[in-house]
């Protein structure tokens, strides 16, 4: 009986990938959760394992598969009594369905978080901006959902995209985070120009970024692919999410 005040509805966080994306991540679950105790915030396990192989390397079999690490990360959550799981990790989503067969317990969407997002931000249709990985762009992650649903998905152009995608994500994994915001700023400014309605930060380096409070003077709506995974797991522990 003693044991049982330990149990309840634990939140596994699989991170690492990359390390200050999940920091961030937990730093976010906390600042947007409704609490006026610490006991009223959300019991969460963060396996931050930044050993995981690159994903879009991994996914086009130019090195190893981060799969089995992946799963093995998640496992290690369950056993520890994680009762859903979270990976702010866009890219590691295109494994989603592997990962979810290999565990007994949910795995929480990104693609849906932010679609729920973007929604609670009063986007319900038109032209979406996507700023993601090449890869997560390429095998069309949030795409297939967001045109399934009414949106039209905008994307940077190639050249574009390595300078205001790519170069700025490879810099927060140096935590270059000055010299990223910049070039994130340009591309969110190509998309609004290019009709977008909200720009949706779907790599979760991109948020760290383009701090929050450089985000007011966009005027466009961001939907910020950390912070709509944090609220889907607030959904999710307070009992609306399933």
């Amino acid at each position: 009986m003693a044991g049982q005040q330990f149990e309840g509805r634990f939140l596994g966080v699989l991170g690492g990938m990359g390390p200050m994306a999940s920091a961030t991540f937990m730093a976010r679950l906390t600042a947007l959760k409704r609490a006026s105790t610490e006991q009223e915030h959300i019991p969460a396990i963060l396996w931050s394992d930044p050993r995981v192989p690159g994903r879009p390397e991994g996914y086009a079999k130019r090195g190893p598969d981060p799969l089995p690490w992946m799963i093995n990360g998640l496992r290690c959550l369950e056993r520890a009594g994680a009762k859903a799981m979270v990976i702010p990790c866009n890219t590691a989503h295109l494994w989603y369905d592997d990962m979810a067969a290999a565990i007994g317990v949910p795995i929480l969407h990104i693609v849906d978080a932010v679609v729920a997002d973007l929604r609670r931000q009063g986007v319900n249709k038109g032209p979406v901006g996507i700023m993601a990985t090449e890869t997560t762009l390429k095998l069309r992650l949030y795409q297939r959902q967001l045109e399934a649903l009414g949106y039209d998905c905008l994307v940077l152009d190639a050249d574009l995209h390595a300078k205001y995608c790519a170069d700025p994500i490879a810099l927060v994994k140096e935590n270059r985070f000055d010299e990223a915001l910049g070039p994130v700023v340009d591309g969110v400014n190509v998309l609004k120009s290019q009709g977008a309605e909200a720009v949706v930060l779907a790599c979760t380096e991109l948020p760290l970024a383009l701090p929050l409070a450089q985000r007011a003077d966009l005027s466009v709506v961001v939907s910020d692919s950390i912070d709509a995974l944090a609220l889907t797991a607030i959904e999710w522990y307070e009992g609306r999410g399933g």
